[in-house]
Protein backbone atom coordinates (compact mmCIF):
# COMPACT_ATOMS: atom_id res chain seq x y z
CA UNK A 1 0.00 0.00 0.00
CA UNK A 2 1.44 3.51 -1.40
CA UNK A 3 0.29 6.97 0.66
CA UNK A 4 -2.30 6.68 2.94
CA UNK A 5 -3.19 3.69 5.98
CA UNK A 6 -6.85 4.16 5.75
CA UNK A 7 -8.25 1.03 4.27
CA UNK A 8 -10.50 3.19 2.47
CA UNK A 9 -7.88 5.57 0.73
CA UNK A 10 -7.42 4.89 -2.67
CA UNK A 11 -4.28 3.16 -3.33
CA UNK A 12 -1.68 4.86 -5.34
CA UNK A 13 0.25 3.33 -7.96
CA UNK A 14 4.15 2.98 -7.79
CA UNK A 15 4.17 5.54 -11.12
CA UNK A 16 1.53 7.81 -9.80
CA UNK A 17 3.90 8.58 -6.68
CA UNK A 18 6.53 8.97 -8.69
CA UNK A 19 4.50 12.02 -10.47
CA UNK A 20 3.20 13.32 -7.48
CA UNK A 21 6.60 14.05 -5.84
CA UNK A 22 7.44 15.45 -9.00
CA UNK A 23 4.85 18.03 -8.89
CA UNK A 24 5.34 18.55 -4.99
CA UNK A 25 8.78 19.20 -6.09
CA UNK A 26 7.85 21.49 -8.97
CA UNK A 27 5.44 22.89 -6.39
CA UNK A 28 7.89 24.19 -3.51
CA UNK A 29 10.36 25.51 -6.18
CA UNK A 30 8.17 27.48 -8.32
CA UNK A 31 7.87 31.26 -8.92
CA UNK A 32 4.66 32.73 -7.72
CA UNK A 33 4.07 33.24 -11.55
CA UNK A 34 4.49 29.71 -12.21
CA UNK A 35 2.49 28.33 -9.55
CA UNK A 36 -0.54 30.46 -10.91
CA UNK A 37 0.17 29.59 -14.40
CA UNK A 38 0.03 26.12 -12.57
CA UNK A 39 -3.31 26.84 -10.93
CA UNK A 40 -4.83 27.58 -14.43
CA UNK A 41 -3.36 24.64 -16.08
CA UNK A 42 -5.26 22.54 -13.53
CA UNK A 43 -8.35 24.18 -14.30
CA UNK A 44 -8.57 23.47 -17.85
CA UNK A 45 -7.32 20.19 -17.14
CA UNK A 46 -9.87 19.38 -15.02
CA UNK A 47 -12.35 20.93 -17.30
CA UNK A 48 -11.46 18.86 -20.37
CA UNK A 49 -11.66 15.90 -18.27
CA UNK A 50 -14.93 16.29 -17.11
CA UNK A 51 -15.98 17.22 -20.56
CA UNK A 52 -14.93 13.76 -21.45
CA UNK A 53 -16.56 12.57 -18.37
CA UNK A 54 -19.83 13.80 -19.83
CA UNK A 55 -19.40 12.29 -23.45
CA UNK A 56 -18.70 8.81 -21.73
CA UNK A 57 -21.30 9.36 -18.98
CA UNK A 58 -18.46 8.88 -16.41
CA UNK A 59 -20.92 11.27 -13.68
CA UNK A 60 -18.32 10.05 -11.12
CA UNK A 61 -15.32 11.36 -12.99
CA UNK A 62 -17.25 14.40 -13.82
CA UNK A 63 -18.11 15.20 -10.32
CA UNK A 64 -14.68 14.92 -9.55
CA UNK A 65 -13.15 16.69 -12.46
CA UNK A 66 -15.36 19.58 -11.61
CA UNK A 67 -15.23 19.66 -8.20
CA UNK A 68 -11.69 19.90 -8.38
CA UNK A 69 -12.26 23.15 -11.32
CA UNK A 70 -14.27 24.65 -8.98
CA UNK A 71 -11.85 24.35 -6.07
CA UNK A 72 -8.99 25.81 -7.72
CA UNK A 73 -10.81 28.55 -9.22
CA UNK A 74 -12.20 29.32 -5.52
CA UNK A 75 -9.30 28.36 -3.48
CA UNK A 76 -6.35 28.87 -5.58
CA UNK A 77 -6.57 31.42 -8.24
CA UNK A 78 -9.72 33.76 -6.42
CA UNK A 79 -7.75 33.13 -3.02
CA UNK A 80 -4.37 34.09 -4.67
CA UNK A 81 -6.31 37.85 -5.25
CA UNK A 82 -4.48 40.68 -3.55
CA UNK A 83 -8.18 42.73 -4.01
CA UNK A 84 -5.99 45.91 -2.46
CA UNK A 85 -4.33 45.91 -5.71
CA UNK A 86 -7.53 47.57 -7.69
CA UNK A 87 -10.18 47.54 -9.77
CA UNK A 88 -8.92 44.66 -11.90
CA UNK A 89 -8.38 42.08 -8.77
CA UNK A 90 -12.27 42.40 -7.72
CA UNK A 91 -12.84 41.97 -11.55
CA UNK A 92 -11.57 38.60 -11.54
CA UNK A 93 -12.62 37.26 -8.27
CA UNK A 94 -16.13 38.55 -9.40
CA UNK A 95 -15.21 36.60 -12.35
CA UNK A 96 -13.71 33.42 -10.70
CA UNK A 97 -17.04 33.44 -8.44
CA UNK A 98 -19.24 33.49 -12.02
CA UNK A 99 -17.16 30.60 -13.17
CA UNK A 100 -17.36 28.56 -10.02
CA UNK A 101 -21.30 28.86 -10.28
CA UNK A 102 -21.37 27.94 -13.89
CA UNK A 103 -19.20 25.15 -13.31
CA UNK A 104 -21.40 24.02 -10.66
CA UNK A 105 -24.59 24.07 -13.04
CA UNK A 106 -22.85 22.32 -15.81
CA UNK A 107 -21.88 19.56 -13.04
CA UNK A 108 -25.66 19.49 -12.14
CA UNK A 109 -26.66 19.49 -15.65
CA UNK A 110 -24.36 17.61 -17.37
CA UNK A 111 -24.10 20.22 -19.23
CA UNK A 112 -20.74 20.21 -22.06
CA UNK A 113 -21.77 23.94 -23.48
CA UNK A 114 -21.32 25.27 -20.18
CA UNK A 115 -17.81 24.11 -19.60
CA UNK A 116 -16.92 25.07 -23.27
CA UNK A 117 -18.14 28.44 -22.14
CA UNK A 118 -16.38 28.49 -19.12
CA UNK A 119 -12.60 27.40 -20.92
CA UNK A 120 -13.44 30.06 -23.79
CA UNK A 121 -14.31 33.13 -21.19
CA UNK A 122 -11.12 32.18 -19.12
CA UNK A 123 -8.64 31.59 -21.87
CA UNK A 124 -7.74 35.25 -22.71
CA UNK A 125 -6.98 35.81 -18.52
CA UNK A 126 -4.46 32.54 -18.80
CA UNK A 127 -2.99 33.88 -22.19
CA UNK A 128 -2.50 37.12 -20.30
CA UNK A 129 -1.14 35.89 -17.21
CA UNK A 130 1.78 33.36 -19.39
CA UNK A 131 2.30 36.76 -21.13
CA UNK A 132 3.16 38.45 -18.10
CA UNK A 133 4.67 35.78 -16.76
CA UNK A 134 6.92 35.63 -19.39
CA UNK A 135 8.05 38.57 -18.95
CA UNK A 136 8.62 38.46 -15.31
CA UNK A 137 11.26 35.50 -16.10
CA UNK A 138 13.17 37.95 -18.29
CA UNK A 139 16.60 39.23 -16.64
CA UNK A 140 16.36 43.25 -16.40
CA UNK A 141 18.77 45.05 -18.21
CA UNK A 142 21.24 47.16 -16.02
Amino acid sequence: MYGSTSPFAPRALPGSVYARVGLETEVHTASAHRLVTMLFDGVFESMAQARGAIQSRNTPLKNRSLSRAVRILDEGLKAALNLEAGQLATDLRDLYAWLCMRLTYANLHSDASAIEECERILTPVREAWTAIAAQADVPRAA
